[in-house]
């Protein structure tokens, strides 16, 4: 199956950057999960799954990007920015740095088959080096 990268932008990508300003938001700047779900124009609960790792657990996000999500928190807490504008920022940055997308290889009947964990990676060379952030929020580095 073929996938327009927007459609991975709106599929992954988008929920995955509300997630991480979610746990950022609610770990950094002690928002409430109805603080945050207004602040980022998404349900309580929709807050509670990112947190529960129960939606947008497909990404993990380079340190660059979790860096540029980081500063947009920053932004957003201090009421210079709204959350969109920083979605769409982070998309742009992601776009002009050329962070590339890996995701599942099978679409059979609206279910995704065979889908190894979704990698964002910045390629240096023939090897690459992967940030990723664990599920207790320690970025750690891979090889690919």
């Amino acid at each position: 199956m073929y996938v327009l990268p927007q459609e991975i932008e709106v599929w992954y990508i988008i929920p995955a950057i509300r997630k991480e300003m979610a746990s950022c938001l609610i770990k950094d700047f002690s928002y409430s999960y109805d603080k945050v779900g207004k602040a980022l124009g998404i349900s309580k609960a929709a807050v509670s799954q990112y947190m529960n790792n129960k939606r947008a657990s497909k990404i993990k996000f380079p340190l660059l990007v979790l860096k540029e999500i980081m500063s947009s928190c920053k932004r957003i807490n201090s009421s210079k920015s709204h959350a969109n504008h920083e979605i769409i920022r982070i998309l742009e940055v992601m776009r002009n740095k050329k962070v590339s997308f890996e995701v599942c290889k099978d679409n059979s009947e609206g279910v995704l088959k065979d889908c190894k964990e979704v990698m964002n990676h910045i390629p240096k060379s023939d090897k690459e080096d992967v940030m990723v952030k664990s599920k207790k929020g320690k970025i750690k580095r891979l090889q690919k």
